[in-house]
């Protein structure tokens, strides 16, 4: 039973939603959790995000903050607890086009901001789903569809307005507070809540898309194949690849996205990938990068996708990992596993730059299992890869804990962003606990 959360602090008069209103249901949950918050806060400004961590900090309410409710740990929300949900700060601005700077409210859905910057021949590269909110993702990292083109969503954020745990609103940028600029690129969720970004686009308007079947051999030699092709690919080429059990083999159905509208420049990219196996489907088209992260994408998230998902960063795939994937897809309890391509501009910056540190892995592999034995049937199937992994994205965790954590932030750059952390948000308001 949800806990009362009180009386509503003057600044947030007509902002808290409550399990009586009628909008309840569709702010209570996550895409993957069905949650019960005691009251939902709805803030218009930073001012409003402040206050809604103090009320959380006096009345000893679990805290949750969501951008989008799209993440697959479900920790956007909770049971008994005060969620800010920022879908009111949604603003998308141009703020110089000749340095082609954007300026990015954290609760606007990535479907919004390729709409709001294809009339000016921008875009972001944003993970692969129109119905991602903003903060979540460009806090984390962001591998999207043009991720060898672009870089991750972290590499083109250049200030971040954060509220503190404290309350305290403050402004991220290399020359006022390049420490929480930096965990805010990678590992923001333990350090304040971001409100806006202000991120580098690119020239875009159009791409080109292109779909693939390809049969996989029981060995994996097919995604072998596959990781080499992309190894010399240009990087204006990223794909991404979803496994279909065929028996006790499968079909790698693979999306790749060329950054060009050129044909020419298209094809050249595109024709490495047809020769990793028998293709059996090739469509090719010229899109709008917008069709991408399409407005169609946008739904209510209500708790319809419940799943276990994680994940690993591999510097190359090997044998072993290449047949471990195949067998994860189909065997007895078989999960969904999708790969997506790393290189290219992801490996520009250092792995000191920000708090994402994984710049030189190929591949990152991601596995999901589905109710009512998701949680085991998941674990199963990632024993036979864990070994052979390299790190992990945070994303695309389901259980972040002490051991994802030290996948997702190894080494020095672990221990920073548990400095920063706790420097930010001593009393860990922010991750439910304090250290």
């Amino acid at each position: 039973m949800s806990a009362d959360p009180g009386p509503a602090p003057a600044e947030l008069a007509g902002k808290l939603i409550t399990p009586d209103d009628s909008r309840y249901g569709l702010l209570r949950s996550t895409y993957t959790t069905v949650g019960r918050p005691a009251v939902v806060v709805l803030p218009q400004s930073a001012a409003d995000v402040a206050a809604a961590l103090r009320m959380a900090c006096e009345r000893r309410l679990p805290l949750a903050v969501r951008s989008g409710g799209h993440g697959l740990s479900g920790r956007s929300t909770n049971n008994g607890g005060l969620v800010v949900d920022l879908s009111a700060l949604r603003r998308v601005e141009v703020v110089d086009r000749a340095a082609r700077l954007v300026r990015v409210e954290a609760g606007a859905r990535w479907a919004r901001v390729a709409r709001a910057l294809a009339p000016h021949g921008l875009a972001i590269s944003s993970g692969d789903h129109g119905n991602v909110g903003v903060g979540g993702l460009a806090t984390g990292g962001g591998v999207g569809w043009l991720v060898r083109h672009y870089g991750l969503t972290v590499d083109r954020i250049r200030a971040v307005e954060v509220v503190l745990a404290d309350g305290t609103i403050t402004r991220a940028d290399p020359g006022t507070d390049p420490d929480l600029l930096w965990v805010m690129r990678g590992a923001g969720g333990g350090a304040g809540v971001a409100v806006a970004f202000e991120i580098e686009a690119v020239e875009l308007r159009d791409v080109g898309f292109a779909q693939l079947a390809v049969p996989v051999d029981p060995a994996g030699e097919t995604l072998r194949r596959w990781e080499s092709a992309m190894t010399q690919a240009p990087r204006e080429l990223s794909t991404a690849v979803t496994l279909a059990a065929q028996g006790p083999s499968a079909t790698a159905f693979i999306t790749a996205v060329v950054a060009s509208d050129s044909p020419a420049a298209i094809r050249r990219a595109l024709e490495p990938l047809l020769g990793i196996g028998r293709v059996m489907v090739q469509q090719a088209h010229l899109v709008p990068y917008t069709e991408l992260v399409s407005t169609a994408h946008l739904h209510p998230n209500t708790g319809q996708m419940q799943s276990t998902t994680t994940n690993g960063l591999f510097t190359e795939t090997g044998p072993a990992t290449a047949r471990a994937l195949v067998e994860a897809a189909t065997g007895p309890h078989p999960v969904l596993v999708q790969l997506r391509s790393l290189g290219g501009a992801s490996h520009d910056p250092a792995p000191s730059a920000t708090a994402f540190a994984h710049r030189h892995q190929r591949t990152l592999a991601v596995v999901s299992a589905f109710p009512p034995d998701d949680r085991p049937t998941a674990a199963a199937a990632w024993a036979r890869l864990a070994a052979h992994a390299d790190g992990a994205y945070v994303n695309f965790e389901s259980n972040p804990d002490e051991t994802t954590f030290a996948r997702a932030y190894p080494g020095q750059t672990g221990a920073r962003v548990a400095e920063l952390w706790k420097r930010y948000d001593p009393d860990g308001l922010l991750r439910g606990r304090a250290d």
